[in-house]
């Protein structure tokens, strides 16, 4: 067993205590862990399997997680200078990896700013770094050298709900508005927070710009789509400019109302993110099914469904399609997915990349792409977030080994 087991069961009990608010109470011990904690390999791109050609490098290191959650390496962006940006969650942090030798491995890490909110979503807007922290999107602005640290960090979005999956990713969309996620409050509950388990929308200026038009006295709504327990995942197609978002189902859910909790419910999701469109959170899972403890088949009808599903509890978030990669042509029209892992199943699941294949411009299928990260009932790693760099790799956080990975192609010699 791990010998954090008593600091990550503590952690676990404290998300317990967030996520699951305004929900009924749950007795832990029933409860299963998170993949058990396990040494980082000295060698992890020997431990972590990809298809042939592929090479994973270990492009940088900074404090990990440890077994908690929601520390260490989370999302990434690379800005206008070429160099990779990273939160880095509860640490409170985002730093700057400079790989000046251009050999694949960061030389140098920089503060860009700390004493952060929970920051996660990074983006960059006319060369200006936007950082979503849990409770509002700041503008980080440099010296008068051009240099880091900030000096400055305005907001730009403010009055954010926080708390349950507080956690935003940030995202500047081809339509040139600023797309944010807002996680739900707890587990599966019916939310008196309209902002609650959405994707929001609003001007470069910060200003709300969702789906639906107010007139008069109402304040307009930064609400683009709804029904969305925790898409923290998402990315628009490169030929048809579809917006795509991952999807973490409910925890804890069965069959029957009242019956036992079933560890393969509900699959998780990758959606297609139309305005103003439900997607069946909390009410319903999967291609509208009725989750039994609401029972509104009736509604589920109105909803929509996924594109494609994830084995239960795998928690996909981040997602990157495969087009400015130097990967082969076959990959090109794909994306890839991070599963983060699961945490409360009898037989953990996640821990690795996926490959979501598309066919005639649509996901058609699901395929292992990395694995490693997972050895039994124990993992050494968790992949956040996957993005593309301008040097053709592919780039990997992983928030439990403290880890950037970097990730290329070289046709195999025959």
């Amino acid at each position: 067993m791990s010998q954090n087991k008593p600091a990550e069961m503590m952690c676990f009990k404290r998300m317990l205590q967030l996520t699951l608010a305004g929900c009924c109470l749950i007795s832990l011990p029933a409860l299963a862990d998170m993949a058990e904690l396990m040494p980082v390999p000295s060698k992890p791109e020997q431990a972590v399997k990809l298809p042939p050609g592929f090479k994973l490098q270990v492009f940088a290191s900074v404090p990990g997680a440890d077994g908690q959650y929601f520390r260490g390496p989370r999302f990434m962006a690379f800005g206008p200078d070429g160099n990779l940006y990273l939160s880095n969650g509860m640490d409170q942090q985002v730093l700057m990896l400079i790989d000046a030798d251009k050999d694949g491995k960061a030389d140098r890490i920089v503060t860009v700013a700390d004493q952060l909110n929970a920051p996660q979503g990074l983006a960059f807007v006319d060369g200006n770094l936007l950082v979503a922290n849990q409770d509002a999107v700041l503008r980080l602005e440099r010296n008068a050298q051009g240099e880091w640290p900030a000096v400055r960090a305005t907001p730009l979005i403010s009055g954010l709900s926080t708390g349950g999956h507080g956690l935003k990713t940030l995202k500047l969309g081809p339509d040139g508005h600023l797309y944010l996620n807002i996680g739900s409050s707890c587990n599966a509950c019916v939310e008196t927070d309209p902002t609650r388990a959405t994707i929001e929308r609003y001007t470069t200026d910060g200003k709300a710009a969702g789906a639906l038009v107010t007139l008069g006295r109402h304040k307009p709504s930064a609400t683009w789509a709804r029904g969305l327990r925790n898409s923290q995942g998402f990315v628009w197609h490169p030929a048809t400019g579809a917006m795509y978002a991952t999807n973490n189902g409910s925890d804890m859910r069965s069959a029957s109302k009242g019956g036992s909790i079933d560890d393969d419910l509900p699959p998780e999701h990758l959606n297609l993110i139309e305005p103003n469109q439900h997607y069946g959170w909390p009410y319903c899972w999967g291609n509208q099914v009725p989750d039994p403890q609401f029972d509104d088949a009736d509604f589920c009808k109105t909803t929509r469904g996924p594109e494609i599903m994830f084995e239960a509890h795998s928690t996909p978030i981040g997602i990157s399609f495969l087009d400015q990669t130097g990967f082969p042509e076959e990959y090109r029209t794909d994306a890839i997915v991070a599963l983060h892992g699961s945490w409360n199943r009898q037989e953990p699941s996640g821990y690795k990349l996926v490959r979501v294949k598309f066919s005639d411009n649509k996901p058609a299928e699901v395929v292992d792409f990395a694995t490693g990260w997972l050895q039994g009932h124990a993992a050494w790693g968790r992949p956040v977030d996957v993005v593309s760099g301008p040097d053709g790799a592919l780039y990997v956080s992983d928030d439990r080994a403290g880890l950037v990975y970097r990730i290329s192609y070289k046709e195999p010699k025959k």
